[in-house]
């Protein structure tokens, strides 16, 4: 992997691109009323995915860029699972019909901090409202430092089949630098209990770019991961936005690793997974070969969503919760940020929505096209265009941002083809934002490109 390059682009602040256009595109034009159109409006075959926000946590992690609050009363937490329970049931009566549900998401926040009863009250409440198919996987996001047995039990119960590990780092300074002492212990104790209730599905998040993170540090969390044997790995590097996030200002902006610093941790932990016989896939996901996101990727459909790269086909993701973001085929939809706007929405019987983003054709086209780069590395523009009725060659001429990437050997293009040189993948939001007609350089809206 190129250095030079690592120099060159690593400070540019791009989107991860889980969607396109992306949210800071999305307007209040596109309200309750709009969203309702859209649902009922779904084909009589849709099926959806299910992504439930909890905003909540027992203490603020400092590199957090969540939409989530520090919650001491369980009492609020009930009021919010009981104000979810009544979102669903609004969304499933405005479609007109129980589709069916392939995926479902629990996100934060930390979504394990509900009472157990509750999760599973819950979970009973979307089977209710949807079909959800006995074959769907059912994921939690889990702070291993707050999971308890009874919620381990009420998930195995609730059929909940991958759980998502935020580990981030296993170095202790890193750790108290980002207020998140998290020992290794306390991990695989989590992973066993896990295993023992029959959730095998087990993906690890890490981080890199953390304060006083090095790639020695970087390295030996890999290590220890490995030695709890996850098939996922999400691996990030931090986005520091304390202008956006103002619990990022407790972070020492004087201790985070430069951009080139934060390109040989990403090569290095890299490195160290394919080694031990992860496939890389995408930007910043690894799995087992045999791992149906790494069967995806082989077989060239893998897609994107606001959870990462997914095994996910629906055009249908429907978002519940404070902030939740939808996707329809019309476009997309969020709700009120701040809980209480939401819940006061939904308990007067309207829709949650705050915002939104209705679809043209050329944004259905762009959006294909950068999804293939960021889930395969290439693109066959050809092909694509030719599914939209458009022309490559105008698509090309569009993308002025292409050039210098094409002079500087990050992209080959043999005829309508785009592919991403192989040292050249850590740069591919750069090579997807040259498609990107909404980017304003000028707003710092994003993370870095490395």
């Amino acid at each position: 992997m190129r250095t030079d390059l690592a120099a060159s682009y690593g400070e540019e602040r791009l989107p991860r691109y889980t969607s396109y256009p992306t949210a800071p595109h999305f307007s209040p034009a596109v309200g309750p009323d709009t969203y309702a159109e859209w649902l009922a409006g779904l084909p009589a075959g849709a099926s959806a995915s299910l992504y439930l926000h909890v905003p909540f946590c027992r203490e603020m992690c400092w590199y957090c860029g969540c939409h989530t609050q520090i919650v001491r009363r369980d009492g609020l937490i009930a009021a919010y699972q009981r104000t979810l329970r009544s979102e669903i049931a609004q969304v499933s009566e405005t479609i007109g019909r129980r589709i069916k549900v392939e995926h479902i998401h629990f996100g934060g926040g930390t979504p394990t901090i509900m009472a157990p009863e509750a999760f599973a009250e819950l979970m009973a409440a979307m089977r209710h409202s949807f079909f959800v198919l006995p074959s769907a996987e059912i994921a939690v996001e889990i702070d291993p430092r707050t999971l308890t047995s009874e919620m381990v039990e009420a998930m195995r119960l609730s059929g909940v089949n991958r759980a998502s590990l935020g580990v981030q780092s296993f170095d202790p300074v890193v750790q108290r630098a980002i207020n998140r002492v998290q020992s290794y212990e306390q991990t695989a104790s989590v992973v066993d209990r896990l295993h023992r209730a029959g959730i095998n599905g087990i993906n690890f998040d890490l981080i890199y770019g953390l304060p006083h993170q090095t790639v020695a540090s970087c390295l030996d969390t890999v290590r220890r991961s490995l030695e709890l044997g996850p098939d996922r790995f999400s691996v990030f590097g931090y986005a520091h936005v304390p202008d956006f996030k103002k619990h990022q200002r407790m972070i020492n902006e004087a201790v985070l690793p430069d951009g080139l610093a934060r390109h040989d941790q990403a090569c290095a932990i890299a490195n160290a997974l394919k080694e031990a016989g992860y496939v890389q896939i995408g930007l910043d996901h690894f799995a087992r070969p045999d791992d149906a996101m790494a069967v995806a990727f082989e077989e060239r459909t893998l897609r994107r969503n606001f959870q990462g790269y997914t095994t996910d086909k629906g055009e249908v993701l429907l978002g519940f919760g404070a902030s939740a973001i939808g996707h329809l085929p019309q476009g997309y939809v969020q709700n009120q940020v701040q809980i209480g706007a939401y819940a006061q929405s939904v308990a007067a019987g309207r829709l949650a929505t705050a915002k939104g983003y209705g679809l043209t054709d050329d944004d259905r086209l762009r959006a294909d096209i950068i999804e293939r780069i960021m889930c395969e590395f290439s693109a066959d523009l050809g092909d694509i265009c030719a599914r939209h009725g458009a022309e490559p060659e105008a698509m090309l001429k569009s993308a002025a941002r292409l050039k210098p990437l094409i002079s500087d050997g990050i992209v080959r293009l043999d005829g309508d083809r785009l592919a991403v040189a192989s040292d050249s993948r850590f740069l591919v939001r750069s090579v997807a934002a040259a498609f990107d007609a909404h980017l304003d350089p000028g707003k710092q809206l994003h993370s870095r490109a490395v």
